[in-house]
This record gives structure tokens, C-alpha cells and sequence, in this order.
């Protein structure tokens, strides 16, 4: 059915039947996409041209459509951009009525409307003041009234616009970097606005503007298709969420992935994700052939002005060209790469289908030299060059390193490389990474953008390592698993080892980047998560590295992951709990004993707070108020030092945690255990609890010391009912409504521990978590003898370790009743 047989079926031009059409139109399952917009658009078209018929307008008069409604490029729930264009001869109040009987029926149907009144004059002028306006209006189509009238406004407006274009380029230029900083890149993000981001609906208009300067054209290939999948997705969003929208929020991914035929959420931002990333590449490649045009238009009146007007009439002048021009110098910077004009090209003598190693020596010339690669080279590699063997030859080995080691501005060559295909032609196993999301929000990028990123940061590490080959290979190589099911470090291993062959390391080089894969989270997560005073954690971490250069390896390999991960994940902290993990392998690499942690002796701060609890019988405590070693580059404090001295007795653990969370203390790591004085210094006996955890506001200051002692003791005695403070709380300021976040987990540790039996929880960060597990394990009637905090994000894992009122280690089946006991308890 056609949008004029649907008009026909209402018998009505009015607003209500332009609504029902409308609605018959959007429900067409048959029809989407491109077909549907446009279909939209021409329903849209006959209904304004039918009022505008109907309301008698004056001679000199044209309704125009602009904008997204000027390209037909109609939206569910778009908005009707037009201009009332008249000639000034017509009676001002004539074309006000005009202009009140075009708006007023679609404001009636609760249509966005973006409309003005001006005549070609006014809209020259508008548009001269007005960038985005200027912009529009280069898409300006007649829909009623006097056709010449907008004829003659759109040629004179697409003659200012290439006329002007060495000013207005700059600008649009300049609104869309400053969009970009303001809403990200639209590749990278879990919840993209798919119009404004970076790679979206905005930055492919821009390229249609430039292309309408006659200055640069943006590459052609893949831009419509790309372009047509976001505005795919855009209709298909509008449609699920019945709202005016652009910002692809998580709760609406299944629903808009259903709408569009798609498997999956993960599917729809992966389409998404590569249409965003050709259009930035284009917006790039279109950039830059902009700039290089407009400066060399501004270098020639210098030039001529310096040459004193001689331009070679006859005869070529002196440092110039036959041609008048001034020759281009080609810089060499590698065998069969060039320089020249501020990008890398191909030699002339350049034979990429006899020199396999072309493109990675070309990339790595690139990036050594911190300059684009040109488009036309990237292509002509990628179509000609032949394929490298199997394994790689020493040089292209080399060449890769080289690439991966020159830090930042290894980033877009490699993209260069992977918009061409050149990438997985390399390292076929890169496919299943390539704009693979990744859903937790602690993550910056997608897993492919990700791994280029830890090499960028592992390349200002290599100097603490004895390999630094191996150091940014293991980067680039360390979450390639995340595009297999199952345990992506164990999958991660396996393609780790093929790819490493193929790349031409040998067999023990090869087993050391497989072993850095499998392990490239086993640092920072025992030392997170486990007791690093437990001679069974350190040998644990000591028979998995097995050497000290792979040791080394992993450590810089550990902060190069953190910090491309996001600024959640990495702190100085973190980074000391890390380091002294390291030092203790190091030593039991070495052939050294772990220490015996019964033997361990307290801070003297402990010591003094431990001594004075002895004494007082009560709970003793010193709250630090400087941020504990925070650099400067760090995005927020690792938080405060909290101390806690207190004698030995039951329900401490959530006591002390609840007293935090009742003053909006969050913790940010924990350790708690118990220690025994030396005899003879005059105080009472028995075991002493030290805390010492990090703590930071959840906004304001900091709570008085007093005042958190104060709360301890009531809470220790009973007086202080902290579930029912909590609750009270909870409820008169309940959280606002989001993702379901997934069940708590539960379980017993494989820690091999012979101190105590090992319990992790993973749970939402929440207030008052740590509380409710410390009731819960007090209800258990087990003695934690240590506990260790880790959030990452919303994220908390939390591991305790345990034992009976004894000391013992739990029985296997008391410690899985234990883990049931508390997942039921968190839920």
C-alpha cells in the first residue's frame, strides 16, 4: 500500500487523517528502513502541500522542507524542520495567517516542529550568522508554492557555501570536535546518542557539507551503508520507545535488536559500533584533506608574493614545476615509504605485491613518525599486497613491535589499517574482537580498541622489562579471548600460542606470551582479593608465573591492563597492593620462605592503638584525613586510612562495617585480623582485632573520629539497631530504578590456604553490604580471620577468609553451606 492509497482509504487531508496514515505506515511490518523513511516523508509532503493549499496562500510564497526533512529522511518521531519562504511582496499579516494555519495542525498532533518565516534575503543572512542554520538549508526541498523561489534560495545558498567555505570549514570543523568532546565517541560507548556522538548521524551530515564546498569529498565506500544502519537503528529506537529519542540506553538494546531482526543487544551495538567507526574514519580522512587543502590555498599568495609574481609563463620558474607549481618534496622514512605532504605514502618504486612486509613497515614509519597514513596507501596495500608466510620473517616481526611500541600515536594508523581489512588479514583471530562491546561499565572502549590501548599504555613501560617485545605483544594479545565463550583468559591461552607461532616468537617465547594471557589477571586480583600474609597465596601466584622474567612481565603488563581499562580500575592503592604481591614471588622465586604470618609484626601505629584497647577494653581508633598517596593524575581519592583496634569479640566485622555505612563511608579495601601482643607491657591479655581499611565519603566530609567511636561502641553493646538505621534510611531515600542488577554469587575459594577457608562473594556494591555479610557469617557461628574489599565500579568482590571458633579450617561441606547461607542472606 502507497502512502497516496493510504490517503485515499482516510478520505481525509485533515490532521486526523495524515495521523492515521501515518500510524498504518509505521506499523508496516513489510516495510523499513530507507523505503519506509521515504515513504514517511512523501505522506508528509502531501498532507503540508494539502494545507498549504487549503489556507489560499499569496502569490510569491513556498513551503520548504530542510534539514533531515529536506533529505526525506523522515524518523518515527523526528522533527518537521521547515521555512516559510516568501518574496516580500505578499501582506505581512497575510503570511503570519499562513504560517498560523501550516503550524498550528501539526503542533495539534503533537508533532516537534522547527519552523520560520523569512524571505531568501533574510535566509541568506540567517544563515550567513547562523552555522547549523547555513547547514540546513543546504538540504532545502520545496514542498507547495512557488518551486523558482526555492530553486533560486537553494542555488544562491550552495554558491555562499562554497564561496565561503575556507571560513565556514574551520567552523563546522571546530562544532564538531567540540560536539565530540562533549558526547563521546559513539564507537566505544554502552548507551550512544546515535546522532550527536562522534561517528554518528551529526558527522555524517558534516561530510555531506564538505562534499557540497567542492574543497574534499569524503571516502565513498561503506559511508551510505554505514550511514543507513544508524538511521536504522534511530526508527527502530523511536518506534520500541514511542518517544523522540537518540540516546540507545541499556534497558532498550534488546527491544531496539528484536525491532531490527537482530540476535541479540550485543549484535545491534556491534552493527552500531562499525558504522560508527567508517563514518569517524571518513569524518578523519575528510578532515585532514580539508585542512591540507585550505592551508596549501593560503600558502600560495606567499609564495607568489616571494617569487615577485613569476609563475613560469612559458617556462618553468626557478624551484618550481613546468606545471607553475612548487614541487612536492617526498621525505624517505623507510624502505618503499615516503613522507609528503604531511602524511605517508608509498614510494614510487613502492612493489607491494612483491614485499609482504610493506604494510607493517609502512605502519610502523607511520607511527614512528607520528603521521597519517594516507587513504590511497592504505587501499593500494590492502588490494595488492601480498600475503606475509607463515611464520612471519624476523622484519615483520620487528615491524609490528615497532608499531605497537610508539605509544599514542600508534592509535590511528592502526585504525587506518583496520578500516582497510589489513588487520585481520594479519591476525585473522582479531575478527571475533572488532568491535566486540564490552557491557561492563568500568570499560572504556570495546575489546578490540581495548587491546590497541594496553599496548599504547605498555609502550611507556618497557623500560622495566627485560622483553619489551613480549611485554607489547602480551598486551595487544591478552583479552583476545573475549570473543570465544567460556573463561576468556583459558580461551585467550590457546589463540595466545597460535598466533604468537604465526608471528614467528619461538618455542619459549611463545609459551611466555601464552602464560601471560592465562595469567594477566592473576596479579591484581590476589592482591585484591586474597591474603598476601598466607604463605599459600604467594606460592600459588609463584607456581603459575614460574620464572621471574614472566613475573616481571605480568606486572607491567597488570598496570598497561588497569589503566586501559578505565579510571575505576587502577589506583595507587591498588598499584602498592600489586607491587608488594610482586616482592613477596619475587622472594619465593628466589628460593626465599614466605614469612610465617603468625610471626608477622604489627605497624607501630597497631601496635600503639592495639595496646591502648587492651587497656581501656574498649575499641580504640585513628582516622587519617589526608587521601592515602592519591597522585595528582588520578581521578578521584583512593581514600582515607581508617584504623580500629578493639579486643577480640563476636559481631565486630558487622558492627564496624555497618557504623560506616550509617555515616556514608564507603570501603574501599579492607583487612582485618586478628593480633597478639608481646607479654609483659602491663596491659590486659587476650587477641586483639586491628582494621585497617580505606574509606572514602560518599559526598562531604568526613565524619569525626569521635563521633564514628561513639556509634562503635553503642553498635558493639546493642544499643545502635543498625538494620533498622539502614533500612529507615533505604526507605526514605529509595535508589532510582535501573538495570536489574544480577544475583549475588557465592563461593568457596580453591585457595589451598592451611590458615583459613577462603569465601568469595561478588555482589552489587550497595550501602551496607559488608554489614549484612559480616551478620550473616556472625549468624554462621564462623570467626572471619581476615577480609579483603575490592569495587570495581558497581561491582564488589569481596573475600573473607574463615574458620571455626576453634581456628580450624571448615569441612568441605560446611564451607558450601556456609557460601549458600550467605548468597541466600544477600538476595
Amino acid at each position: 500500500m502507497t502512502s497516496l492509497e493510504v490517503n485515499e482509504e482516510t478520505e481525509d487531508s485533515g490532521p486526523g487523517g495524515y495521523a492515521a496514515a501515518r500510524l498504518l505506515l509505521l506499523h508496516e511490518k513489510e516495510r523499513s528502513g530507507p523505503p519506509r523513511r521515504a515513504a514517511l516523508a512523501r505522506l508528509t509532503d502531501e498532507w503540508l502541500a494539502a494545507l498549504f493549499t487549503a489556507a489560499a496562500p499569496p502569490r510569491g510564497v513556498a513551503l520548504v522542507a530542510v534539514g533531515g526533512y529536506g533529505r526525506a529522511e523522515l524518523s518515527p518521531r523526528s522533527d518537521l524542520d521547515l521555512l516559510l519562504l516568501h518574496d516580500g511582496s505578499a501582506d505581512k499579516a497575510a503570511v503570519a495567517a499562513l504560517a498560523d494555519r501550516l503550524w498550528y495542525p501539526v503542533w495539534d498532533l503533537g508533532l516537534a516542529l522547527d519552523h520560520s518565516v523569512r524571505t531568501p534575503a533574510e535566509a541568506r543572512a540567517t544563515a550567513a550568522d547562523d552555522l547549523k542554520v547555513h547547514l540546513g538549508l543546504l538540504d532545502a526541498r520545496p514542498l507547495a508554492g512557488d518551486h523558482g523561489l526555492v530553486a533560486a534560495l537553494r542555488t544562491t545558498v550552495l554558491a555562499d557555501w562554497r564561496n565561503q567555505a575556507p571560513k565556514r570549514l574551520p567552523e563546522l570543523d571546530e562544532l564538531c570536535r567540540e560536539r565530540a568532546e562533549r558526547m563521546g565517541e559513539l564507537q566505544y560507548l554502552l548507551e550512544p546518542d546515535l546522532k550527536e556522538a562522534r561517528g554518528g548521524l551529526r558527522d555524517a551530515q558534516a561530510l555531506r557539507a564538505v562534499a557540497a564546498s567542492w574543497l574534499a569529498d569524503a571516502p565513498r565506500e561503506g559511508l551510505d551503508s554505514a550511514r543507513r544502519r544508524l538511521l536504522d537503528a534511530r526508527d527502530a529506537l523511536h518506534l520500541t520507545t514511542g518517544r523522540a529519542t537518540d540516546r540507545l540506553a541499556l534497558q532498550e538494546q534488546d527491544a531496539v535488536a528484536a525491532e531490527l531482526g537482530l540476535l541479540d543487544a550485543d549484535t545491534l551495538l556491534r552493527e552500531v559500533y562499525e558504522a560508527a567507526r567508517t563514518i569517524s574514519y571518513a569524518t578523519d580522512v575528510t578532515w585532514r584533506e580539508v585542512n591540507r587543502v585550505l592551508k596549501a590555498r593560503s600558502a600560495r599568495p606567499r609564495l607568489r608574493a616571494l617569487l615577485g609574481g613569476r609563475a613560469g609563463a612559458g617556462r618553468a620558474g626557478a624551484g618550481r614545476t613546468a606545471t607553475g607549481k612548487p614541487p612536492v618534496e617526498r621525505t624517505p622514512l623507510a624502505e618503499g615509504v615516503v613522507e609528503m605532504d604531511g602524511e605517508v605514502v608509498l614510494a614510487r618504486t613502492a612493489r607491494p605485491e612483491r614485499d609482504p612486509v610493506l604494510p607493517l613497515r609502512a605502519a610502523a614509519a607511520a607511527a614512528q613518525s607520528a603521521l597519517p597514513i594516507s587513504l590511497h596507501a592504505v587501499r593500494r596495500l590492502a588490494a595488492t599486497a601480498k600475503p606475509l608466510p607463515v611464520p612471519w620473517p624476523a622484519e615483520a616481526r620487528e615491524e609490528l613491535v615497532t608499531l605497537l611500541g610508539a605509544g599514542e600515536a600508534t592509535v590511528p594508523v592502526w585504525e587506518a589499517l583496520e578500516a582497510e581489512g589489513l588487520i585481520t588479514q594479519l591476525l585473522p583471530d582479531w575478527e571475533r574482537v572488532r568491535c566486540r562491546p564490552q557491557r561492563n561499565p568500568v570499560h572504556t572502549w570495546t575489546v578490540d580498541r581495548h587491546l590497541v590501548e594496553t599496548a599504547v599504555r605498555a609502550s611507556s613501560l618497557t623500560r622495566r622489562v627485560g622483553r619489551p617485545d613480549l611485554l607489547l605483544v602480551a598486551a595487544l594479545l591478552h583479552d583476545i579471548g573475549k570473543g570465544w565463550p567460556g573463561d576468556h583468559s583459558v580461551a585467550g591461552e590457546t589463540i595466545a600460542r597460535d598466533l604468537a607461532t604465526r608471528i614467528g616468537f619461538d618455542r619459549t617465547d611463545v609459551t611466555t606470551l601464552a602464560t601471560a594471557v592465562r595469567h594477566h589477571l592473576l596479579l591484581v586480583e590476589t592482591a585484591t582479593r586474597r591474603d598476601l600474609d598466607d604463605p599459600a597465596t604467594v606460592r600459588a601466584v609463584a607456581t603459575a608465573v614460574g620464572t621471574v622474567g614472566t613475573l616481571e612481565l605480568l606486572h607491567a603488563l597488570t598496570e598497561a591492563d588497569a589503566l586501559a581499562t578505565g579510571p575505576a580500575a587502577w589506583s595507587s592503592w591498588r598499584a602498592s597492593l600489586v607491587a608488594d604481591l610482586v616482592k613477596r614471588v619475587a622472594g619465593v622465586l628466589a628460593g626465599e620462605a614466605p614469612p610465617d604470618p603468625e610471626a608477622a609484626a604489627p605497624s607501630a601505629e597497631q601496635e600503639r592503638l592495639a595496646i591502648e584497647a587492651l587497656r581501656t577494653g574498649e575499641p580504640v581508633l585513628a582516622l587519617h584525613t589526608e587521601p592515602v598517596a592519591a597522585e595528582p593524575e588520578e581521578p578521584e581519592p583512593v581514600g582515607v586510612e581508617l584504623v580500629i583496634a578493639l579486643p577480640d569479640q563476636p559481631g565486630v566485622l558487622p558492627a564496624v562495617a555497618g557504623v560506616l555505612a550509617l555515616h556514608r563511608l564507603t570501603v574501599r579495601a579492607a583487612d582485618l585480623r586478628a593480633v597478639e601482643l608481646p607479654t609483659g607491657l602491663g596491659t590486659g591479655s587476650g587477641p586483639v582485632l586491628v582494621l585497617d581499611w580505606r574509606v572514602a565519603a560518599e559526598y562531604g566530609s568526613l565524619p569525626e573520629a569521635a563521633r564514628l567511636r561513639a556509634d562503635l561502641v553503642r553498635a558493639l553493646d546493642g544499643s545502635l539497631d543498625i538494620p533498622a538505621r539502614l533500612a529507615e534510611r533505604e526507605a526514605a531515600y529509595p535508589r532510582r530504578r535501573g538495570l536489574t542488577a544480577p544475583p549475588p554469587r557465592v563461593t568457596v575459594a580453591a585457595a589451598d590456604s592451611r590458615l583459613a577457608t577462603v569465601i568469595e562473594v561478588r555482589a552489587q556494591d550497595a550501602p551496607g553490604l559488608l554489614h549484612r555479610i559480616g551478620r550473616a557469617l556472625e549468624g554462621a557461628a564462623v570467626r572471619v580471620r581476615s577480609a579483603h574489599v575490592s569495587t570495581l565500579g558497581a561491582n564488589a568482590v569481596d573475600t573473607l577468609y574463615v574458620t571455626r571458633p576453634d581456628g580450624s579450617l571448615l569441612p568441605d561441606e560446611e564451607a558450601i553451606d556456609l557460601a549458600r547461607t550467605l548468597e541466600s542472606a544477600l538476595r
